[in-house]
């Protein structure tokens, strides 16, 4: 439900007052409208970069069936998930975003414990995931090159880890200068993002049918379990859970526009419709560009391994081999993987930016170490200290790829785990303690608020335990997931340092005006 529209004077006396009532000043130049807004968030998804990047790992553990119905699941609950989030946004639209609500709506003995966890997941989470985007990018890149300059099986040239890192950190550093610009060159960038993911889907959705001369038939897109994938899994049950997780990840970051709310015109009504608009496009693009790559799979066992030209990237064998046989040449399916790298830088930029303000507001509460740097905005309005400590944060979590691939895997899932636990906080809180006591903005979900709400909990609950399940047996030292591992550690550290150190002086959200 969504309350009568106002003036654009009315709109933003409106969104300074509100923020003034909140507890914070006007810093941050207010100058996206509910379009920007909402292309920040789709771009940011970018079901292009989602499903490209875990298309491998739904494949191998899931196979075509897991990931066309599994999507289609998970868009369910991840609904309701955006629901509630775009309903607690309303109520409360400023920067700092999931740790803020949870604060307001733990209750006052738990709001510092509940905002500093909140805060802390969704952090991490944000920076684990600007490293899966970025190097992601740094990986297709590598592929793009080697099929460019002949295959791995024709001569081509295969990077090494440490020339993918120095892509990796090349990308880091553009996407850095990128976000110390003006915050209407931003918005340009996210409304390009959101352009070109739907673009890019339309193009490669109708292209790459056309261009397949063998295509897989619908009851093997929508019936076929990969149990045949060597990991010694067989229950198709088990396999249909386990590959949801290429789907949950590529439907997730949808929080930057609550982040971006305190550059948003009339912030209330713009941030709700920003994430929900952002999840249902994402959704259903997403489900027509994963159906449509799909259809190009015959051979998974071939498209899967690392002998193959693409170096065992499925989705650009799979490509490579549609248009060589069509035309008898892959530089149509280098093209089509531009497309797709283009996706990628984009949605790396829209990354630093939400990292940039959901660590400006964090830092402007004082949780985090030397915080009165981190607040600090530049004369064009950027917390541009941030912008640059997020860029060194990515790059410092990409090290671990030169030692474990398998443990930088572990990145995907707390971006997923992390990001999700932390959507999920602030919702719990709006259905227990602030049940009763919680303040509805312009949008709201009505009488439906409290069931919606303990959806998106139970979901999140339930795919927290998935993703730490095994996904081979027996488990061995390459197969074994790094999940709970990385999850618990985030959880360990946060609540470790509140008992040692944070619990003495942080007391959630600081006021930063006289009055309120």
């Amino acid at each position: 439900m969504m309350a009568p529209r106002r003036s654009a004077a009315e709109t933003a006396d409106a969104d300074r007052a509100r923020l003034h009532q909140l507890g914070y000043k006007q810093e941050l130049k207010r100058g996206l409208s509910a379009v920007s807004n909402f292309a920040f968030s789709f771009s940011i998804i970018s079901v292009l970069m989602g499903v490209t990047a875990t298309y491998n790992t739904g494949l191998r553990y899931g196979g075509p069936a897991s990931m066309t119905l599994g999507w289609l699941v998970v868009t369910v609950f991840n609904g309701c998930v955006a629901l509630s989030m775009a309903e607690i946004c309303s109520a409360y639209p400023t920067s700092g975003g999931l740790y803020y609500w949870s604060a307001k709506l733990a209750g006052k003995e738990w709001a510092p414990l509940a905002s500093w966890v909140t805060g802390w997941f969704n952090i991490v989470g944000q920076w684990a995931g600007t490293t899966s985007v970025d190097f992601s990018l740094a990986q297709l890149i590598q592929v793009i090159i080697l099929l460019g300059t002949g295959g791995a099986n024709g001569g081509g040239y295969l990077a090494s880890k440490y020339v993918v890192l120095a892509i990796y950190g090349l990308i880091l550093v553009l996407h850095g200068l990128i976000n110390s610009l003006p915050i209407r060159w931003l918005s340009w960038f996210g409304k390009l993002g959101a352009f070109w993911n739907v673009a890019g889907i339309l193009v490669l959705v109708i292209l790459i049918p056309a261009v397949a001369k063998e295509r897989a038939s619908v009851v093997f897109i929508f019936t076929h379990f990969n149990t045949d994938n060597g990991m010694g899994i067989h229950n198709k049950a088990y396999i249909l859970a386990v590959g949801l997780l290429m789907s949950q990840y590529s439907v997730l970051g949808y929080d930057a526009s609550a982040h971006m709310t305190e550059e948003t015109k009339g912030a209330d009504r713009s941030g709700p419709i920003g994430i929900i608009s952002a999840v249902a496009l994402s959704s259903i693009f997403g489900w027509i560009y994963l159906v449509a790559l799909t259809s190009v799979v015959t051979d998974i066992p071939y498209l899967l391994s690392p002998d193959n030209d693409a170096g065992g990237n499925a989705i650009a064998q799979a490509l490579y081999t549609t248009f060589h046989e069509r035309y008898n040449t892959g530089v149509g399916a280098v093209a089509c993987l531009g497309v797709i790298a283009g996706a990628m830088f984009l949605c790396g930029i829209g990354s630093i930016t939400s990292n940039s303000r959901m660590g400006y507001a964090f830092s402007r509460d004082g949780a985090m170490p030397y915080s009165n740097v981190w607040h600090r905005v530049s004369r064009h309005e950027v917390p541009l200290n941030m912008v640059w400590l997020s860029v060194a944060v990515a790059f410092a979590m990409a090290l671990t790829s030169l030692g474990s691939q398998v443990a930088f895997q572990a990145m995907a899932s707390i971006a997923t785990i992390g990001l999700y636990i932390s959507y999920a906080l602030p919702i719990f809180f709006r259905v227990t303690t602030a049940r009763k006591s919680f303040i509805p903005g312009p949008f709201h979900l009505g009488q439906y608020g409290i069931a919606v709400g303990w959806t998106a909990v139970l979901w999140v609950a339930f795919v927290t335990v998935l993703f730490s399940l095994p996904v081979a047996y027996p488990v061995a030292k390459d197969d074994f997931n790094y999940t709970p591992v990385a999850v618990g550690g985030v959880l360990l550290l946060s609540i470790g340092a509140w008992v040692l150190h944070a619990r003495f002086w942080f007391q959630g959200p600081i006021i930063n005006v006289d009055t309120v």
